[in-house]
């Protein structure tokens, strides 16, 4: 019986210490990110460069 108050105890200081550097972690500023998300969807998965042809002085998209 003595060991689950011993477990019991354990399992809290590992929650507050958890506890702990989640807040710290967040006071710190490492969850701020507020302008990636809402472009993420905007940015393509590939490159493109534009580039203007020769021949017909058009510009096409050309991926890298």
């Amino acid at each position: 019986m003595s060991v689950i108050y011993l477990l019991i105890s354990i399992s809290i200081v590992v929650a507050i210490a958890f506890l702990y550097a989640f807040i710290r972690a967040v006071r710190s500023g490492q969850y701020d990110d507020d302008y990636t998300p809402s472009v993420r969807m905007l940015f393509d998965d590939e490159l493109i460069t534009k580039t203007k042809t020769i021949t017909n002085n058009k510009e096409e998209q050309k991926p890298i």
